[in-house]
């Protein structure tokens, strides 16, 4: 059976800005994490290993990479 991406936009999405969707549900069956933009689902996905996603989101929690 293929696994497909369940999207998920941030709940902290909901500005209306520019927005990114993951479909984390790959990361334990297949070792990636796909990112795309919401605007343009139909668009490119950006396929990333999951650990390299997960050291991303730790260190945008702890602050690593400042604000915007």
């Amino acid at each position: 059976m293929t696994v497909e991406p369940r999207w998920r936009k941030s709940s902290h999405s909901s500005n209306g800005g520019n927005c990114v969707e993951v479909a984390a549900n790959l990361a334990a069956p297949h070792g990636i994490v796909p990112v795309r933009d919401s605007k343009n689902q139909a668009g490119p996905v950006l396929v990333l290993p999951a650990a390299s996603f997960a050291a991303f989101v730790t260190g945008v929690k702890s602050g690593a990479f400042g604000s915007v």
